[in-house]
This record gives C-alpha cells, sequence and structure tokens, in this order.
C-alpha cells in the first residue's frame, strides 16, 4: 500500500493541483484526476477522437491577443504563423486586428484562402523561392522581408506593381537561446550583417530599384527569449542603424519589426518573458535612441507565435507500454513521439506530463515518456512525475503543446499527423482532421491502377 493510499487527502489534492502557467486559462483540474480545458473533460476529447490529438483552447488564443494589443498600444502586432498556423488560427488572429507573417507561399496561400487581409500579410524567410514570390506578388501582400542580395534583384524584376519591402539585418546580439534556433548571432543563414557594412550596401540596392519602396528595417533574434535586456540592445542597434542610412541616403524608416521569440514557459522550472516590462522597457529605448539620432520614430512591429498559441493547446497520448527495470529508468511508451512533436529530439527541449482521466492511487516517481518510432531520441519528456501504478491504457496530457508541434509535425514510420480540436465554453469541434493512410499512400503514384506510373506533371518532356 502505497502513501497516497495511507492519506487520501494527500492523493485528492496531486489530483486537484494543476501547474500556474503551464495550461491554458480554462484548465481545471478535479480531485478525480480527470482535467478540463475549454469546459470538455480531456478524455471525453481523447475517447472520440483518438489520440494523439491536439486540443486548442480557442478562447485562450483570443485573449493572449488581445493581452498583447492592450499591453503594447500603438505597436503592431504580427502572429508568427509558423507556430502553427490552420484556416480557424487565421480567422481568429484576424477578428483580433493581428498581422500575419507568413515563410512560404503554402502559408500565404492558406492564409488567402480563409479570408486574411493581403495587406496585413508580410513574408519572411531566409529562402523565397520564385514560387513564393509569385504567389506574394499576386496576392498583393503588404510587405516582403529582404534577406539577400539575389532576392533584391529577383524581385525587382519580377514585380508590375511597386512593392513595400523591409531589409532583415543581423543585429548580432547573442540572446542566450539554443544555438538551434538563435538567429540574431553573426555567421549564420539570416539576413544582412551589422559589422561588415552589408545591411548598409543592401539598402543602397534597394533604392536603386524605384520598383521597391523600402518602409523599413527588421530583425529577430531567436527563439525561447525571457530577457527583455537583448531586445533592448537590438532596438538600439537598429535604431543607430536608421541614423546611419537617414545620414547616408537621406532615407527615413516608417517601421521597424524587432521580431518575436518571446519566451513562455514549459515546465515549473522555466521563465516566460515579462510583457509588461517588454513594454515599458523597448519602446522606450528606440524612442531616447531616435532623439539621439534626431531621426522621426518608426512605428514598431513585434511578431509573437510560441507565446500566442503555446499554452493554449494540450497534446493527448495513451500509454502503450511501460517498461520497469530495477536501479534503471522507467520507460512509458506512448502512441505518439517526434513524428508530432520533434521539439525534444531537435534541441533537447522539455515538457511536463500529466496523467488525466483517472484519480492517483499512486505517489509519482520521476520516469521518462517515449515515442514509438524507431529512434533512441524519440523521447518526448525525461524524469517527469508519473503515479507509481501507471499503466497501459492510460491517458497522458502533455501542456503548452501549442506551438512547433503541429506544424513541425511528419510523416515518420508512415504514421498519419493528429488532429486539432478546438474546445469553447464546454464545446469541441474538429479543426484539423486527423491524417489517414490514404492521405499518406496519395503521393505514391505507383500505387495506381495495374501498379503503373503516372506522369510527373512537373517533369520535362522527353528530349529536352
Amino acid at each position: 500500500m502505497t502513501l497516497a493510499e495511507l492519506v487520501p487527502s494527500l492523493r485528492t489534492s496531486l489530483s486537484a493541483r494543476l501547474e500556474p502557467g503551464l495550461w491554458p486559462s480554462s484548465a481545471h483540474a478535479d480531485c478525480a484526476g480527470e482535467v478540463t480545458v475549454g469546459g470538455v473533460p480531456l478524455s471525453h476529447l481523447a475517447a472520440r477522437h483518438g489520440t494523439p490529438c491536439y486540443v486548442l483552447d480557442t478562447d485562450d488564443v483570443q485573449l493572449r491577443c488581445q493581452e498583447y494589443r492592450q499591453t503594447l498600444p500603438g505597436v503592431e502586432i504580427a502572429y508568427a504563423s509558423k507556430a502553427f498556423l490552420s484556416a480557424a488560427m487565421i480567422r481568429l488572429v484576424e477578428e483580433q486586428g493581428l498581422s500575419l507573417d507568413v515563410c512560404s507561399a503554402g502559408e500565404l496561400a492558406l492564409a488567402i484562402a480563409a479570408g486574411f487581409p493581403a495587406g496585413r500579410i508580410m513574408l519572411h524567410g531566409n529562402v523565397k523561392t520564385t514560387e513564393d514570390l509569385k504567389t506574394a506578388l499576386s496576392a498583393r501582400v503588404g510587405r516582403i522581408v529582404l534577406d539577400s542580395c539575389d532576392e533584391i534583384d529577383q524581385l525587382a524584376a519580377m514585380v508590375r506593381h511597386r512593392q513595400d519591402v523591409l531589409i532583415r539585418v543581423t543585429p548580432e546580439v547573442d540572446a542566450g537561446t539554443h544555438r538551434a534556433v538563435a538567429t540574431g548571432v553573426a555567421d549564420q543563414k539570416f539576413g544582412f550583417g551589422l559589422s561588415d557594412g552589408a545591411a548598409v550596401d543592401a539598402v543602397r540596392r534597394v533604392l536603386e530599384h524605384p520598383e521597391l519602396r523600402l518602409v523599413g528595417l527588421h530583425c529577430h533574434l531567436g527563439s525561447q527569449i525571457s530577457s527583455v535586456s537583448p531586445y533592448e540592445v537590438a532596438a538600439e542597434r537598429m535604431v543607430r542603424l536608421l541614423g546611419e542610412l537617414s545620414r547616408q541616403f537621406g532615407w527615413h524608416a516608417t517601421q521597424l519589426n524587432l521580431g518575436g521569440g518571446h519566451g513562455i514557459r514549459y515546465t515549473r522550472e522555466d521563465r516566460a518573458l515579462d510583457l509588461v516590462n517588454f513594454a515599458n522597457r523597448v519602446p522606450e529605448a528606440v524612442r531616447a535612441a531616435c532623439l539621439e539620432q534626431r531621426i522621426p520614430r518608426p512605428r514598431l512591429t513585434v511578431e509573437p507565435g510560441r507565446a500566442i498559441v503555446g499554452p493554449a493547446a494540450v497534446a493527448l497520448y495513451r500509454v502503450a507500454t511501460v517498461k520497469r527495470r530495477p536501479g534503471a529508468r522507467t520507460f512509458v511508451a506512448v502512441d505518439g513521439g517526434m513524428s508530432d512533436n520533434p521539439r525534444p529530439a531537435l534541441y533537447g527541449a522539455r515538457y511536463a506530463v500529466r496523467l488525466v482521466g483517472r484519480p492517483l492511487r499512486a505517489l509519482p516517481r520521476p520516469m521518462t515518456v517515449v515515442g514509438r518510432h524507431c529512434e533512441s531520441g524519440d523521447v518526448l519528456a525525461t524524469d517527469v512525475p508519473l503515479p507509481e501504478d501507471v499503466r497501459a491504457g492510460d491517458l497522458l496530457a502533455v501542456p503548452v503543446a501549442g506551438a512547433y508541434q503541429c506544424s513541425m509535425a511528419s510523416g515518420y514510420n508512415l504514421v498519419g499527423r493528429p488532429p486539432v480540436v478546438g474546445v469553447s465554453a464546454g464545446e469541441s469541434r474538429l479543426l484539423v482532421r486527423r491524417e489517414t493512410e490514404a492521405d499518406l499512400f496519395a503521393r505514391d503514384v505507383t500505387l495506381g491502377t495495374g501498379g503503373g506510373t503516372h506522369p510527373d506533371p512537373q517533369a520535362a518532356p522527353a528530349g529536352a
């Protein structure tokens, strides 16, 4: 008999406690071990939609959009769609008055199909294919962020109507984040360098093309940044560059985009970016630097993605097997893994895990939650506390699952990507259906009638 069985009040307390800041604002746990999100029990959603499954609290998304607009009045808020994109998410963002940042023709096409105003869309990315640029120009997107000299020349040759553009600058600021998601430091693939003069040369190049209207500069420091100081340093450096450009070319920016990367909590040990502190310090740093440089103050833009959608979702998994080895780790294997959340394998991201749907009957001990894929690195969470009696069939919930899980999911081992279910006010609705075997096989043209091949519509004609 465990201590939790001997002390029922302790077991009840453990069942009813949710870690603050890691769950959607509507999340509630009861003494029976059930957790509801948006007023809907997670165990009911798992039974209805299967597992793995992403559960998105759409009201929580709206609240986070509103928080950004209210905390940063006068600042343009552009949702970074790479964090998570679906037609429903696009409409939520549009309804809240945010702009939209996209990085490919596919993301842009979905935004247009969902009815997002093209004038509030920015096209980003260090590599924009000809198709990306054609789609952007055809849709008449508001702004394109230029990332290379080749891109400047290519876009100038393609435009039929004058296009607003920004130059992406690498401000050479180390924000202290993981090297895989650090984008503001020197010697990496994004943007034009500051200290080597590349940014100034890029501005000169754009100004030589009357087809392009240079409206401002852009920078991005990386992801999961919890300190305001790097943003202040970047803002000051960017404004100093604006001053230099004003003196050299007589050009004044109307926009300054400081990117996103605002950190959130994934575990109780994590620290999130203090948005109020950011709002108090960063715009003031820009104002003071503009006064020093004697230039007009540009309108600021920030691009939160993870901070808006990350904490608004929960991932659900079903335990498939438990391996207990004396003197070694206990492995809890679930029916998902790196195909629906590659972040732990890519850069050691850590998550919290909770047993839901039944009462806690045993005290927790550290366990490692692993996935179903044929990789030793397919680990979802290491040394997370789960009850000693966890068993096959149990339901596990992983909070803070809204960002860079569904959007980075793959078809590894031909496992279909999970559905996305929206919840609000006690109701649920399917936003993105589960990927089926038919979906996975549809691109394999050799599965046609009689096993013959089908012509590739993009292939060159014979003899070409």
